[in-house]
């Protein structure tokens, strides 16, 4: 921990990694600026501007700091997630819907898990793709990444993840609405849907916002209750991948427990029982999404885009079944619920 180094060590660690964090995070800001005047998803932005700077990642005085903030950045911001949690609002949508939304998370996953392998991706691939589709598009790929045994191709999987479920989410906050409104669908049944199959929160709530207030509340609700999936299903893989998976190449397993984990359950339940004050709980809101900003703006810049395009239309296809099932399954589920 930088924290408890002596006077010299600690100069050392930011004389090291300063440089590098610097830019991720001057990218992360200027991803937000950009996204705050033309109506793009920062995180999309963030990443496609780490790719034009890729040559930061190995390069002069900043790759270490790069490294530090894809990784450790990454895992504080998952964790910071969970102030966004508490059980008392997630009980509100009642049995039906909660039951709606954990079977939409387990089934898409079981989908993607059981469909990869006919479009030639191993395990790995086919978990990253489904649990971000399932869960929260780009964080959860970012916190599914972090648990995976590492190889040549785990930073080249995690950018096309990444760039997949943001664009098929920014294309569904687009389209869905005009979905629910063909549809007939009620506040309920609108922000269900829209909160149960869009992948990143920022677009559910500018779909669910653009058909009512009811609807984007109800879809906002629903969300955060498949943000709150992230701890649990990231647990079931951590345990899974030490029992089954080949280690990686240095011999290490992840964590029984991840401490991002942790820390997230930990928030969450402190959020809860209203310990967090509110104004403190915003802050760590804001600053988790920043940090996953910075993160991925660093993960970008440590990757190779003609490598991330060489994974192919396989890789496509597989990501955009993934998004038109779990849309099938919850859109079925209301029919027969509501």
């Amino acid at each position: 921990m930088i924290a408890a180094l002596s006077p010299d060590a600690l100069r050392g660690q930011i004389s090291t990694l300063g440089p590098g964090v610097l830019v991720a995070v001057i990218v992360a800001v200027a991803a937000q600026f950009l996204a705050s005047h033309y109506d793009t998803p920062a995180m999309l932005l963030a990443l496609l501007l780490g790719i034009a700077l890729s040559f930061l990642g190995t390069e002069g005085k900043t790759p270490a700091g790069i490294a530090y903030s894809a990784r450790t950045l990454l895992r504080l911001g998952v964790a910071l997630l969970g102030v966004r949690i508490s059980f008392g609002m997630l009980a509100g949508l009642g049995a039906p819907l909660i039951l709606l939304v954990v079977g939409g998370v387990v089934a898409t996953i079981g989908f993607g898990m059981a469909f990869g392998r006919f479009f030639g991706h191993k395990w790995r691939f086919s978990l990253l793709t489904a649990g971000s589709v399932a869960i929260c598009g780009a964080s959860a790929a970012m916190a599914i990444s972090a648990i995976l045994p590492k190889d040549e191709r785990s930073e080249e999987r995690l950018i096309f993840t990444v760039m997949g479920v943001t664009v098929l989410s920014t294309v569904a906050m687009i389209a869905y609405p005009i979905l629910v409104r063909s549809l007939g669908l009620n506040d309920v049944q609108g922000g269900v849907f829209l909160g149960g199959t869009i992948h990143d929160v920022a677009q559910v709530v500018g779909a669910g916002y653009s058909v009512s207030e009811p609807t984007g509340d109800t879809a906002t609700l629903v969300k955060l209750m498949r943000v709150a999936m992230l701890a649990p299903v990231v647990l079931i893989a951590s345990l899974a991948i030490r029992r089954w998976a080949e280690p990686d190449p240095d011999g290490s397993r992840p964590p029984l427990l991840p401490g991002f984990v942790i820390a997230f359950l930990v928030l969450a339940a402190l959020n809860s029982f209203g310990i967090i004050p509110t104004v403190v709980a915003t802050f760590a809101s804001d600053a988790s999404r920043w940090l996953l900003l910075t993160a991925i703006a660093a993960v970008g810049m440590k990757t190779d885009l003609r490598s991330v395009m060489s994974v192919g239309g396989a890789a496509i296809a597989l990501i955009i079944l993934e998004t038109l099932f779990i849309a099938a399954i919850t859109l079925a589920g209301i029919t027969l619920l509501t």
